[in-house]
């Protein structure tokens, strides 16, 4: 009884791990980059990832792009006499060391001027720009519209 509830246990924790998308270029890591499904007529979509810089120099994220989108923004929301404001970024710097954290009410990346709505289950194809690592590919997961995380984070908070 024992070996199988370990047995289960590693395969809980394997598989999510599996599920879980991550990105590597030099030293930066892109760690689970998703998207919310969008309402009909949306015209903008947001991207969310963990970003970490694992090196000992800093690097900036710089732009990117993706596949559903004509336009991607870097933004930063912050509150200004209580009241949330998006602004937009030309970079962010990553310092050595630094993990950066794209999420709800934070920094995200902007798709703007949306090719086509994004359903949950879609896979958006996009390309992050840094100064020093270069292009990375990544693919972000599309969740619900109301997501606060995406299922890969969620899925290994329950393992």
């Amino acid at each position: 009884m024992r070996l199988t509830i370990i047995g289960i246990a590693i395969a809980c924790l394997t598989s999510a791990m599996a599920m879980a998308t991550d990105y590597k270029a030099g030293s930066i890591e892109i760690i689970n980059p998703w998207s919310r499904a969008t309402p009909k007529g949306a015209s903008t979509a947001i991207g969310y990832m963990t970003v970490k810089n694992t090196g000992t120099i800093p690097d900036r994220l710089t732009g990117g792009s993706v596949d559903a989108a004509n336009q991607f923004e870097l933004h930063l929301t912050v509150m200004e006499n209580g009241i949330s404001k998006m602004r937009e970024l030309h970079d962010i710097e990553i310092k050595p060391g630094q993990t950066i954290e794209f999420k709800p009410g934070g920094s995200h990346a902007m798709f703007v001027n949306l090719k086509r709505p994004l359903n949950k289950g879609d896979r958006v194809t996009g390309t992050l720009v840094f100064e020093r690592a270069g292009k990375v590919q990544i693919e972000y997961t599309v969740e619900d519209v109301g997501a606060q995380r995406s299922s890969d984070q969620m899925e290994n908070m329950q393992h």
